[in-house]
């Protein structure tokens, strides 16, 4: 099991990580360097592109909250507790899914 100390470094560099992408993802949405063609056909392109970049956004952003829920329960003591049962949450699930709240049995309940 690694040390709080290592958990915390991971998430707060996963954090940064996901910020970034979010920032480019902002930034390509609003075509700061790649401004809408006047060409209508073209622009339709474009504007697909951008449901596609939506869709990354919003998964960063989505793991960027879990990531701060995992760091509040890091500080508060609880990352390594099950939210729902209050047992031990598997190392190597933590290891493979460093935000999860939940152990293996209650994930698979949860379904």
């Amino acid at each position: 099991m690694a040390s709080p100390e290592v958990i915390e470094q991971r998430l707060r560099l996963r954090r940064s990580e996901l910020l970034q992408r979010a920032e480019r993802v902002d930034a390509d949405l609003r075509h700061e360097r790649d401004p809408l063609v006047a060409d209508f056909a073209d622009q339709a392109i474009q504007r697909s592109n951008d449901e596609v970049l939506r869709e990354i956004g919003d998964s960063a952003k989505d793991e960027l909250r879990q990531i701060d829920v995992a760091l509040r329960r890091l500080i508060a003591g609880q990352y390594f507790i099950c939210a729902s049962c209050g047992g031990d949450i598997e190392d190597a699930r933590l290891a493979a899914l460093p935000a999860t709240t939940l152990c293996a049995v209650c994930a698979q309940g949860s379904r």
